[in-house]
């Protein structure tokens, strides 16, 4: 009886998460790479954190990557990406449910794709894996090119344009490494919550391009993210590079395409400040993503 109610719960899960992505006009479907973040030999043996041992089997086997493209997509030669990384205890889909990302991507009406690559899968873990690793992120964006391509989205000789990266909370690390190993153009960063370290990665690729956007959306959650954009408020005011520091409640959608590196400041939850609109507020007023 037991085993009958699991695999029932399983069953009702599997399709409330179809559900809840099936936003009208959207194109969701998944593809698995072998350039994912996992399985990788640094956690083979799994990861103890608080006591808990996080098995390689059940937390880092999963190399799913969820798509999502608007069905009026009008691309010829290169497609614009946003690759989401989501935080800890989550994975792709129920990040993308959670935080309302598809409602939010199709909302915003850009002509580009939204991906969210599987990471540490339900489990209190930063560790980025093989996309930690040079020539992983470009090999991944090409299986994501292919796969577009494989269901007639993009012609097969498209190519990447615009790379943009977001994250919530853990995905700070993924996201820094991916910039700092350079093998593709990055040219936006936005951190929900997100910058409890990695900050001189971001500091370098900040100073390496002035057209470089960065955005950090911040709460009092916690240790990390309020005191680190701090500290980098200040690595920046000893660059000489000026930025943009505004309380969310005053924040005007203007103020995006104003200002390249942005620091708000949030009084909401940890877990409440990607949706219900920030990032399409984001991607809405992003100067390298074409409206539809």
């Amino acid at each position: 009886m037991k085993s009958y109610l699991l695999i029932l719960c399983l069953m009702l899960a599997a399709c409330t998460a179809s559900s809840a992505q099936d936003i009208p006009g959207a194109l969701t479907f998944h593809i698995y790479s072998t350039h994912t973040s996992f399985p990788d030999t640094g956690r083979a043996k799994g990861h103890l954190y608080d006591g808990k041992l996080y098995t390689a089997r059940e937390h880092y086997q999963d190399s799913t990557v969820l798509i999502i493209a608007p069905k009026k997509l009008d691309v010829k030669k290169k497609v614009d990406f946003i690759f989401w990384f989501h935080g800890w205890g989550n994975h792709v889909d129920s990040a993308a449910i959670r935080y309302e990302l598809t409602r939010q991507f199709i909302a915003s009406k850009r002509n580009a794709v939204l991906v969210l690559a599987e990471t540490a899968y339900n489990a209190p873990d930063s560790y980025g894996g093989k996309l930690e690793n040079p020539g992983v992120f470009r090999a991944l964006v090409g299986d994501v090119l292919n796969g577009l391509s494989a269901r007639k989205i993009i012609p097969g000789n498209c190519t990447y344009g615009h790379i943009l990266l977001g994250g919530h909370s853990g995905a700070y690390r993924v996201m820094a490494r991916i910039i700092k190993n350079g093998q593709l153009p990055v040219d936006e960063a936005m951190l929900f919550d997100a910058l409890y370290s990695e900050t001189e990665i971001y500091m370098d690729w900040i100073r390496a391009d002035s057209k470089h956007r960065f955005i950090h959306l911040y709460t009092n959650f916690g240790e990390g993210p309020k005191e680190e954009s701090e500290r980098m408020n200040k690595l920046l005011d000893t660059a000489k590079i000026s930025y943009f520091m505004v309380e969310e409640k005053d924040l005007k959608p203007e103020m995006y395409r104003q200002f390249p590196l942005i620091y708000i400041h949030s009084l909401k939850e940890h877990n409440d400040i990607v949706s219900p609109g920030n990032f399409r507020l984001m991607l809405e007023n992003s100067p390298f993503l074409k409206s539809l």
